[in-house]
């Protein structure tokens, strides 16, 4: 495995310190400077348990059994976008060996969990899930994107969805031999609903902009209004992190709290929308009764769905042995190429 830097580290912190330096020097220069002020870029760079998994335990599950060929190239801290907030946003790109690069190559969007409010996109179990969709052939970009408290919805879409549009420009296309007509995405957790959201939100086409061309995702709460939480007899544990999210009260009925449905995958399903995997163990923190419905949605509106039920309590890619691997790698392949 050969990981590159090619932006990032030091690059990033010394572009912080020149846009520092260019504020002060507007600040003096007078009003008429004040007007091109800009804030200084920073990093999402989570620290401590911020940067851990969702995959809370400390056994060999789920995508952990999975061991990373040699040969797998990491560009790692990769910019793919700055906010109005100076929000740098980056991601990493997990791609087969250069040798082993064909004309166009359909490429995945790899979206991290942690409630919205944690985790990164190179924490151990999802680098191995980026170096997993890169060993089946995928050019994987596993995504950064801004997180609770900081901001709330919908920011957290709009930059995975910045993540995609970056993905299919020429310059990507060209640099690691990605088809922009063959993009997907993959997400457990809170990463689970981005990923639903990047499937069903948008119109046109499945291969311009941020519309992606399939959907695999795992454990994902994707029924997020008061009366799908009560359905499901949710634990006050996941309304809490529902709320902070969205920026409700927790309980809050829908006219209290619009960008609930919003936020949730089901509310935007339309015959357009593209194939989608979705994985969920039966006894796990996130009430399966959540891809029930979602699943049966999807078929209701005419739209692909693989569901995969998995024995136990693990959660997000806590499920993603060798064995369900395999399956999300078929319907990748299946509707990717």
């Amino acid at each position: 495995m050969t990981s590159t830097r090619t932006t990032g580290g030091p690059g990033i912190r010394a572009r912080r310190i020149a846009v520092a330096a260019f504020a002060v020097i507007a600040a003096v220069g007078g009003v008429s400077a004040l007007s091109g002020f800009h804030l200084p870029l920073r990093e999402i760079d989570p620290q401590g348990p911020d940067v851990a998994s969702e995959v809370v335990s400390a056994e060999i599950i789920g995508i952990r059994t999975f061991t990373a060929p040699a040969g797998l190239d990491v560009h790692a801290d990769l910019e793919y976008g700055t906010r109005e907030d100076g929000t740098l946003l980056t991601l990493d790109v997990c791609a087969p060996a250069a040798e082993a690069l064909v004309t166009a190559r359909p490429a995945v969007v790899s979206i991290h969990g942690g409630s919205w409010a944690r985790g990164d996109k190179a924490n151990a179990d999802w680098r191995n899930v980026c170096l997993w969709l890169a060993s089946e052939g995928f050019v994987a970009a596993s995504v950064n994107y801004r997180l609770v408290p900081d901001v709330r919805f919908p920011a957290a879409i709009e930059d995975v969805a910045l993540a995609v549009d970056w993905l299919r420009a020429a310059e990507q296309v060209e640099r690691f031999g990605i088809d922009p007509a063959r993009i997907g995405a993959f997400g457990g957790s809170a990463g689970g609903n981005l990923a639903a959201l990047l499937g069903t939100t948008g119109d046109g086409p499945l291969d311009e902009g941020s519309r992606v061309a399939a959907v695999a995702e795992l454990s994902g709460p994707v029924g997020l209004t008061a009366i799908e939480l009560d359905a499901d007899d949710a634990t006050p544990w996941l309304r809490g992190i529902v709320a902070d999210y969205l920026d409700c009260e927790p309980g809050a009925k829908l006219e209290a709290c619009p960008q609930a449905a919003d936020a949730s995958p089901a509310t935007h399903i339309d015959p357009g929308d593209p194939p989608f995997f979705i994985g969920h163990a039966e006894l796990e923190v996130v009430p399966i009764g959540q891809s029930q419905r979602f699943a049966s949605a999807l078929a209701a509106a005419g739209v692909p769905v693989e569901f995969a039920i998995v024995p136990g309590g693990e959660h997000s890619i806590g499920i993603l042995d060798a064995a369900l691997r395999a399956r999300v790698a078929a319907f990748l392949h299946a509707h990717l190429g």
